[in-house]
């Protein structure tokens, strides 16, 4: 595991010491005040949507990280938001879509790049059904939305690493 990316903060946000540091573990403690500051992972959601055809719905992002990249559905859990209300939120968000009924898949730990920061979430994956696909709009971070068969899709197009893994997943369980 890579600990010297975890080592972000340059001051003790309790007394403003210098003397911050990365326990090369799991929490930054001040040196001179004696505070921990431990790093959790943050929690996100990644929807598998598919149409009668068996395609997925797949996104492309608008942004960074991994711009242009394929991705799934799905974002960070808001505070105070279960994971379920973040996902049917998420999907309404980024594609105008109703999810009607989701289950739990699996869970993934990832690392997402922003703003010079590697954020440490835990990806968790939610079967989702959708009745009515005809609302389908790429909004907020979504650049564009399709459907595609698992066999078409390249993982090497895919710009998160959970994500990858994700999809891996499902080849292996549907394709073999």
């Amino acid at each position: 595991m890579d600990t010297t990316s975890k080592n972000v903060f340059r001051f003790c946000p309790f007394c403003g010491s210098a003397h911050f540091v990365w326990d090369g573990q799991k929490a930054h403690i001040c040196q001179d005040c004696g505070h921990k500051l431990y790093i959790n992972e943050a929690g996100a959601t990644i929807a598998l949507i598919h149409n009668d055809k068996n395609e997925y719905l797949f996104t492309r992002r608008r942004f960074d990280p991994a711009k242009g990249m394929l991705d799934l559905p799905g974002g960070f859990i808001d505070l105070e938001e279960t994971a379920e209300h973040a996902m049917i939120r998420e999907v309404k968000e980024e594609l105008n879509l109703e999810v009607t009924k989701l289950s739990f898949v699996a869970t993934f730990p990832n690392t997402y790049q922003y703003g010079g920061l590697t954020y440490y979430t835990i990806d968790i994956v939610f079967d989702c059904q959708v009745e009515d696909f005809s609302p389908l709009t790429a909004l907020d971070d979504v650049q564009s939305a399709t459907f595609l068969p698992l066999e078409k899709v390249d993982i090497e197009q895919i710009g998160l690493k959970s994500v990858k893994e994700v999809v891996q997943m499902l080849k292996n369980r549907f394709l073999g």
